[in-house]
């Protein structure tokens, strides 16, 4: 559906057009754009949109079925590019992501928003609070969708920084170590780790475009050549948050090694005290086999102190024994 559509003259907010089919002609005829938003549309919503402005076929498709990696595509009459903002669980300590599509092309913005991260409103309403960069045109629509999106994703970095200390801090912990639920905490993580690395590495090349470098350095179809300073603020964050996720990346993996090789440490000990016990054990068990094999000729078996002898001799043996491992470590 519509969410919002405006026409925008000198960097200021003109209401909407009545007609949708006349919005784009109002909007040029002024010197302005036309911006309009949409949440999840319906083929036949954007059909109508699509006809308007003259999207092309292959964008509209990945507009409408969405599941798209972050990517930049010029096409004859319009530019566009996908983001995929990210929204942070803090309840259950998850990461999401939602999709963005934006087109761009001669006096008018088209934006389509699929899940629930991300809501326009708040860019929309900034971005009307500042005139002049409003008045670039439809550049600034791209330009604070990006800017908004790169930022947000600054915060999730910093609250995966903070989950990782937590889970840290319960991998090494002498009690919680050896839990059973931790190694599925870590690979859950990882997971969100995952999950929000597809969403920022893609976004490199495209910004890396608009910023002004690599191909496209000379002039981006449809984009105002006085934002490339903004682009390359934008995708100086983005290195940033790239960074952070890399190391945070490594950092999950360093603590599922050491978790597996402190699951490793434990069962050793666990097996070496087993093996201790053991083998006390079996020093009486092998006394008493001895002496419980009823042969007639066993000088041991008519002496009056044969009794009080083996037990002292048994005990004796489990002293040693369990001295000898307590010293090594064992017990």
């Amino acid at each position: 559906m519509i969410v919002d559509c405006a026409i925008y003259r000198d960097g200021h907010r003109s209401g909407g057009p009545e007609d949708l089919s006349d919005a784009l002609g109002e909007a040029r005829a002024a010197g302005g754009f036309v911006w309009i938003g949409l949440h999840e549309p319906s083929e036949q919503e954007f059909g109508h949109v699509t006809q308007e402005f003259g999207l092309h076929p292959l964008a509209v498709e990945d507009a409408l079925k969405a599941h798209q990696r972050p990517k930049l595509e010029v096409y004859e009459d319009s530019l566009f590019v996908v983001l995929k903002p990210v929204v942070y669980d803090a309840e259950h300590d998850t990461v999401s992501t939602g999709e963005l599509m934006i087109f761009l092309g001669d006096g008018f913005a088209v934006t389509v928003r699929h899940g629930e991260g991300a809501p326009l409103g708040t860019v929309r309403q900034r971005l009307e609070k500042e005139p002049e960069l409003l008045g670039e045109g439809p550049t600034s629509v791209l330009y604070a969708i990006a800017d908004a999106c790169v930022d947000h994703y600054l915060d999730v970095a910093t609250e995966l920084g903070n989950d990782l200390e937590e889970l840290e801090a319960e991998v090494f912990s002498p009690d919680n170590g050896g839990s059973r639920n931790t190694a599925s905490k870590i690979y859950n993580f990882k997971r969100q780790i995952l999950e929000f690395r597809r969403a920022t590495v893609p976004l490199v090349p495209p910004l890396t475009k608009l910023a002004g470098h690599g191909t496209f350095g000379v002039a981006v179809p449809f984009v105002n050549d006085r934002a490339r300073p903004f682009f390359r603020d934008v995708h100086d964050h983005l290195t940033r948050v790239n960074e952070s996720v890399e190391g945070l990346d490594r950092l999950v993996s360093d603590i599922l090694s050491a978790h597996l090789a402190q699951m490793s440490v434990r069962q050793n000990d666990d097996m070496r005290k087993i093996s201790a016990w053991a083998a006390m054990a079996a020093v009486p068990t092998m006394i008493a086999g001895i002496y419980g094999m009823n042969f007639d000729h066993m000088p041991e078996l008519h002496w009056v102190w044969s009794y009080p002898a083996v037990i002292a001799v048994m005990a004796a043996l489990e002293v040693l024994l369990f001295r000898l491992f307590k010293r090594r470590g064992w017990l």
